[in-house]
């Protein structure tokens, strides 16, 4: 049921906001060039890795300059990048993720693999008993202000209790903080 509840509201989503896609896409590519996309190796369920896609919001070349991780005022995102950013607007191609039965809409955030060392091997293998989601339960609760431990619990918690009830709440607590403090 959850995973075709994914995919009926990935195609609706993206339907709905072609525009929106296309309005980011072009603003990215006017700022900064090509390509638009970014991608990133990401660990998923069953600890498989894949290539999770967002637009764009650093410079080119930004794996080079810095480490996977941003900060307040990182000089490596963009005017552009910072307003996707903080709007979430980013993440919005991660639907495509969805469509491809990499990603969920509500999991965990996916791990880069060098995250790993983060957590014990219990901790890890239950992270990945779930599909990563574009938005979860650290996500609606604390956004982008929570802390790694404070993450870490709120992960395990989801995997622990995971529910197509706790994602429908979980969804709509996300809506109701886009209107607040985005990412860094």
């Amino acid at each position: 049921m959850k995973r075709l509840l994914d995919v009926v509201l990935a195609l609706a989503a993206l339907a709905l906001l072609a525009p929106v896609l296309a309005a980011v896409a072009l603003a990215v590519a006017l700022e900064s060039g090509r390509p638009v996309l970014f991608r990133q190796k990401r660990v998923g369920l069953g600890g498989r890795e894949f290539g999770m896609v967002k637009f764009r919001s650093m410079v080119p070349n930004a794996a080079a300059i810095g480490p996977y991780f941003t900060s307040d005022n990182d000089p490596r995102i963009t005017r552009v990048g910072r307003f996707i950013r903080r709007t979430s607007l980013d993440e919005l191609p991660q639907l495509f993720n969805v469509l491809a039965g990499d990603m969920s809409l509500v999991g965990p955030r996916p791990d880069v693999p060098a995250q790993r060392s983060l957590y014990s091997d219990e901790q890890w293998a239950e992270r990945c008993s779930v599909r990563p989601g574009i938005t979860g339960l650290a996500q609606a609760k604390l956004r982008s202000s929570a802390t790694p431990q404070e993450r870490l619990a709120l992960d395990l918690r989801y995997a622990r209790e995971h529910s197509l009830w706790l994602d429908l709440r979980i969804l709509g607590w996300t809506l109701g903080r886009l209107s607040g403090k985005g990412a860094n």
